[in-house]
């Protein structure tokens, strides 16, 4: 047996004469130029992502904050019980209390030393018939006579226009519904502080007014119409949704039958949400006569819309949870069901409700459906009864409402648009969060 000696030339680690490995070869200068400019790439788009998003939130906000102000001119006068009694004789009632709130305006002017020439017609295009609103304050508050009372009534569109910079002496023209004159009137009216801006409750609490009076509409009847059509989906995707996933994740056999499910569940989940409206519009309208433009048929539609998007997200979270939970469960003698529902589903609890939250935001900000079922059609001018009511009377959701605002000549309708869109927003921001919380509250770490 002999011994082989290695001579230093071959214990030497392998390197080539002359140069450090420390040193940067070309191909090493290359990959890390590549890395580079990968991680530019992705910065960029990053950036350029940031960018038109805070492009897109400024606009919306630049836009839609005057939604939630409005212009209204603040009068104060006490109306004796005589100047009711004699208000009440004339044939003209509302003109008879007309006349007594313009008597308190220049009252009032001539107390801030202010003197300017109006007239009714003036007051008329300024805050429409104020007679009708004293009168009918009063005849509901008998006790409020021989009080001073401040009455807070809402400026015409075309003024909140000139006090908001939309409407200027330059550009506009004479109409029946404002004069530059007019706006004499009420830079004098500004001045005295009896025209004021104030944060409009009445678009959050209030309800559509109609295509003529702007400064009156509200969405608040239709958040309460997506209210209830969300109650729908939410009582009826839920259960529907999570017990079809678990049937076909954890009971149902692998077949032809089980895979021709999967994939149309998967395809449905790509169809436009119109189809689903037209779908709705045949079966739950047309064939089962159910009430139109009601939010249990815009629950209906949308939950059919929703269920493949919980069907998947559902899927997926029980697929997520490792096989050994179910190999230990069936191994200390749980059966099937047991260990599913006892151990399976309980893990994957964060995943199902942060993907069904996802599906309801999803839901709540679709148009296109409700268009079909006629929410667009119909106008809430108020909120509905009760329960019951609210399920099957006609009502407006938020996004069918926001459609409709934007479809109308008036400028101030589109503001409402805008406003409306930031409510909307508003409520898809904290389903997210909420989806979030939850997530972490029940999430597991094994």
């Amino acid at each position: 047996m002999t011994e082989t000696t290695l001579s230093p030339e071959t214990t030497a680690p392998a390197a080539i004469k002359g140069k450090s490995l420390y040193a940067l070869d070309d191909l090493t200068r290359i990959r890390n130029a590549a890395e580079k400019r990968f991680r530019a790439y992705g910065m960029t788009a990053i950036g350029i992502g940031l960018f038109f998003l805070v492009v897109l939130a400024y606009s919306i906000i630049s836009e839609g904050m005057p939604a939630f102000s409005r212009t209204v001119m603040k009068v104060e006068f006490t109306l004796t019980q005589e100047q009711y009694d004699a208000a009440e004789k004339e044939l003209f009632k509302t003109k008879a209390y007309e006349s007594i709130f313009i008597s308190a305006l220049k009252s009032q002017l001539d107390a801030s030393g202010i003197s300017v020439p109006f007239d009714k017609d003036a007051i008329g295009r300024l805050v429409g018939k104020p007679g009708g609103t004293i009168r009918s304050f009063y005849k509901e508050n008998p006790d409020q006579l021989g009080k001073n009372v401040a009455f807070e009534l809402a400026a015409s569109s075309r003024v909140d226009g000139y006090i908001n910079g939309r409407v200027t002496r330059e550009n506009m023209t004479d109409s029946r519904f404002l004069q530059k004159s007019d706006l004499d009137i009420v830079d004098a009216l500004v001045k005295a502080g009896i025209i004021v801006n104030v944060f409009n409750w009445d678009f959050i609490t209030g309800a559509d007014s109609g295509v003529d009076n702007p400064g009156g509409a509200g969405i608040g009847a239709s958040v309460v119409g997506s209210f209830f059509m969300m109650l729908v989906v939410l009582f009826l995707s839920l259960p529907i949704g999570v017990a079809a996933s678990i049937y076909l994740e954890e009971f149902a056999p692998q077949n032809k039958i089980t895979d021709l499910i999967e994939v149309n569940i998967s395809n449905l989940a790509a169809v436009p949400s119109i189809v689903f409206g037209i779908l709705g519009l045949a079966v739950f309208i047309q064939f089962m006569h159910l009430p139109q433009s009601a939010p249990l048929v815009g629950g209906l539609v949308l939950t059919l819309m929703t269920l493949p998007t919980i069907i998947i997200s559902t899927r997926a979270s029980l697929k997520a949870v490792p096989p050994s939970i179910r190999d230990a469960a069936l191994g200390i003698g749980a059966s099937k069901m047991q260990a599913v529902f006892h151990h399976v589903l309980p893990l994957a609890m964060p995943g199902i409700l942060t993907g069904t939250i996802i599906g309801l935001a999803q839901a709540l900000g679709e148009t296109a459906p409700l268009l079909l079922i006629g929410m667009v059609g119909f106008v809430a001018r108020g909120y509905p009864d009760g329960i019951v009511q609210g399920f099957i009377d006609p009502n407006s959701a938020m996004p069918a409402q926001i459609y409709t605002w934007a479809a109308r000549a008036d400028f101030a309708f589109y503001e409402k648009a805008w406003g409306g869109i930031i409510v909307l927003l508003v409520f898809l921001l904290t389903m997210n969060i909420l989806a979030i919380i939850l997530r972490r509250r029940f999430e597991r770490r094994w």
